[in-house]
C-alpha cells in the first residue's frame, strides 16, 4: 500500500492527498510537488496512515527539499514574483483594464505564472496575456478572485488577533448567511459581522453548532414557567449566558438562570 500525506501547496493554500517517496517526510516538511499545474513548492501537514481510506490523489511529493531548491523559492518569493507583479500593474495600467491585480504566482518548476487579480465583471485581457506570455516566454494563467479570495491571499490578521481562519486552516470557502447571525443573536451591524474580506465571519458558521445545543436548553418566548419568584412567561433568553426574562405575574421583568426555571404549560407562541 503506498503512502500518502496531506500537502498544501500553491497561493490559495489548496490541500490534497500527495504520494509520498520512499524516504521519511517529517510533518511540516517543506517538500517539492507534482500537481495537475505543474511542479510546485508544498509543505507536508499530516502523514496518513496506511489503513487511511482511499481517496482521490492530488499528486506526488517529488523530495524533500534541498537547498538548492530553497535558494530558489526564495528567489522566486523574493525577486522574481515582486518584479513580475510591478510589471503586470504597468501592463494593465497601459491597456486600461478595469482590473485589479492582488498576487502573482510563479511555480516553482517555472513553466506557469498565474495571476490573480479582483475585477467587477468580464475583462478583456488578451493584449495583456499576449505582452505578459512574450516577455516572460511562459505559460499565463489570469485567475479571477473575490474578496474572500483575496483576504486568504493576503493572510491578514482577524478582530481576534489571529491569523485569519480562510489562511490558516479553511480548506474551502463556504457561503456564511445572515440566518447564523440572527440565530446567534448576534448585533446586525455590518461592521461588527463582517470579516477583514467585507463578508460575514467564517466563525459564525463555527460556532452554530455550538449556539444550536444551548439554546435547546432554554425555553422559547411564551413559554409559561415558575421561578423562585413565581410565575411568568419568557419574554426573552440570552443563549450564552444561559439566562432567560421572565415577565411576572404583575408586569416586572426578571432574569434567571435557566437551571432556576421550570417550565409549567406548553408555549404559546414560538
Amino acid at each position: 500500500m503506498m503512502a500518502t500525506g496531506i500537502v498544501r501547496y500553491g497561493t490559495m493554500d489548496e490541500r490534497g492527498r500527495f504520494v509520498l517517496p520512499a524516504e521519511k517526510v517529517p510533518v511540516n516538511a517543506e517538500v517539492v510537488v507534482r500537481t495537475p499545474r505543474g511542479v510546485e513548492w508544498g509543505v507536508a501537514v499530516k502523514i496518513l496512515r496506511d489503513e487511511a481510506p482511499e481517496g482521490e490523489i492530488a499528486g506526488e511529493v517529488l523530495r524533500l527539499a534541498r537547498p538548492a531548491d530553497y535558494e530558489r523559492q526564495q528567489d522566486i518569493r523574493d525577486k522574481r514574483e515582486p518584479e513580475v507583479f510591478k510589471r503586470c500593474k504597468e501592463l494593465i495600467s497601459r491597456h486600461e483594464l478595469p482590473m485589479k491585480l492582488r498576487a502573482v504566482e510563479q511555480l516553482f518548476g517555472g513553466h506557469k505564472i498565474i495571476f490573480y487579480y479582483l475585477a467587477e465583471g468580464r475583462v478583456d485581457f488578451r493584449r495583456l496575456v499576449r505582452d505578459l506570455a512574450s516577455e516572460y516566454c511562459t505559460r499565463i494563467e489570469m485567475r479571477q478572485i473575490g474578496v474572500r479570495d483575496e483576504a486568504r491571499i493576503l493572510g491578514l490578521i482577524g478582530p481576534c488577533g489571529h491569523e485569519l481562519c480562510c489562511r490558516r486552516f479553511m480548506a474551502t470557502l463556504k457561503p456564511v448567511p445572515m440566518k447564523l447571525a440572527k440565530d446567534q443573536k448576534s448585533t446586525l451591524d455590518p461592521a461588527k459581522i463582517s470579516g477583514r474580506c467585507g463578508r460575514l465571519k467564517c466563525c459564525l458558521r463555527f460556532e452554530e453548532e455550538q449556539y444550536e445545543e444551548l439554546k435547546a436548553n432554554l425555553p422559547r418566548r411564551g413559554v409559561r414557567v415558575r421561578t423562585a419568584e413565581g410565575e411568568g412567561d419568557v419574554v426573552d433568553y440570552e443563549i450564552l449566558a444561559q439566562t432567560v426574562t421572565v415577565e411576572m405575574e404583575d408586569g416586572a421583568r426578571q432574569k434567571f438562570p435557566v437551571s432556576e426555571v421550570e417550565t409549567v404549560e406548553d408555549e404559546k407562541e414560538t
